[in-house]
């Protein structure tokens, strides 16, 4: 185990696992990030749509869960932006999806493949310009990406 996943228990130095949130705030205050500000905003917008998500370290970035299905991920690698990858889950499945899952109303999302999209954040101003429509495409997703 590693030290990211462990706390020390101050009773008996025995340590145990850091919960999904607890591994998702230690990683945030380590980041050293230019637009660490506009990621943990992102975060707070993407964890308030659903009260069902979870979140956890996937692919060394925050990701957020949803019946124990990974559903999406932060991609940080960027240094004057940040993407969010919505996805149907860590492992490798095979679809058949050549279209889009759904219609994106709101145009955020930049569609890879079928079932693989990404929206790119810059700055304070755009992560507030797509607060509203963030939230309509993470629930949408889940919505998508759930059925069946």
């Amino acid at each position: 185990m590693t030290a990211s996943k462990q706390q020390s228990d101050k009773k008996g130095g025995k340590s145990k696992k850091l919960s999904g949130t607890e591994q998702v705030a230690q990683y945030l205050s380590n980041l050293e990030h230019p637009l660490k500000k506009e990621i943990e905003e992102v975060r707070s917008i993407i964890l308030h749509t659903d009260g069902q998500l979870e979140e956890g370290i996937k692919w060394n970035a925050p990701s957020f869960s949803y019946a124990g299905e990974d559903k999406v991920t932060f991609n940080l690698r960027g240094k004057d932006y940040f993407l969010l990858v919505f996805h149907c889950g860590a492992k490798v499945k095979e679809t058949k999806v050549r279209t889009p899952l759904f219609e994106d109303a709101t145009g955020l999302l930049e569609w890879l493949s079928g079932d693989r999209a990404t929206i790119t954040f810059t700055d304070m101003n755009d992560v507030k310009a797509k607060e509203e429509g963030l939230a309509a495409v993470v629930a949408k997703w889940i919505e998508a990406t759930s059925a069946g």
